[in-house]
């Protein structure tokens, strides 16, 4: 079993940066793919970024790709997601995700929702303009 809490949310500003974090408890996270996704009212849930267990591949939606970046520490079972340049757009709240590394995770699926199996509870962000 794994639990997941993420912190780091807030309001900034247009241009200006914030850096989530995601906090494990669980001896099973260290092996664990791990992903970012993203929500508005009314929208489904959004892919932003995700990570390999060893942090080895990384992977970004087009959205936020050159300006966010995920990163992870195994020996404190915390992954990160930087976040440069944000936009108003990018105002949502923040969701990490565990999910069993597999080769059908690597080979395209890590931005579905259902390859998840471990979820916090979000952390919302708000961008003004």
């Amino acid at each position: 079993q794994v639990q997941l809490v993420e912190s780091g949310g807030g309001l900034v500003q247009a241009g200006g940066s914030l850096r989530l974090s995601c906090a494990a408890s669980g001896r099973t996270f260290s092996s664990c793919a791990v992903g970012w996704f993203r929500q508005t009212p009314g929208k489904e849930r959004e892919f932003v970024a995700a990570i390999s267990w060893n942090g080895g591949s990384t992977y970004y939606a087009d959205s936020v790709k050159g300006r966010f970046t995920i990163s992870r520490d195994n020996a404190k079972n915390t992954v990160y997601l930087q976040m440069n340049s944000l936009k108003p757009e990018d105002t949502a709240v923040y969701y990490c995700a565990a999910g069993r590394s597999s080769p059908k995770y690597y080979s395209g699926t890590y931005n579905y929702t259902y390859m998840y199996n471990y979820w916090g509870q979000g952390t919302q962000v708000t961008v003004s303009s």
